[in-house]
């Protein structure tokens, strides 16, 4: 997060609005909530967690055990078994 002077941003009679209320303390003013992305949206984290486990559920349906998974993947059993029980 950026710290930026109040005095370059706000107009002068908003500046004064704001001082009412606090006055040499920081202040965070978030996104407006229609902006906010979803968790992996920006970085495509979503879709590669998504295609990994689509790939994790092929193999076990292959026959690949659990604990091979879990080493090749280097996730826990209940990982694995959580993503291969998973209905979605």
């Amino acid at each position: 997060m950026k710290y930026s002077k109040a005095e370059s941003i706000f107009p002068e009679e908003l500046l004064r609005i704001i001082q009412e209320y606090v006055q040499g303390e920081l202040v965070y003013i978030p996104k407006p909530k229609e902006t906010h992305l979803k968790w992996g949206e920006k970085t495509h984290s979503k879709s590669k967690v998504s295609a990994r486990n689509a790939e994790i559920k092929s193999l076990f349906r292959d026959g690949v055990s659990i604990n091979e998974l879990a080493e090749r993947y280097f996730l826990s059993c209940e990982s694995i078994k959580k993503i291969v029980y998973t209905k979605i």
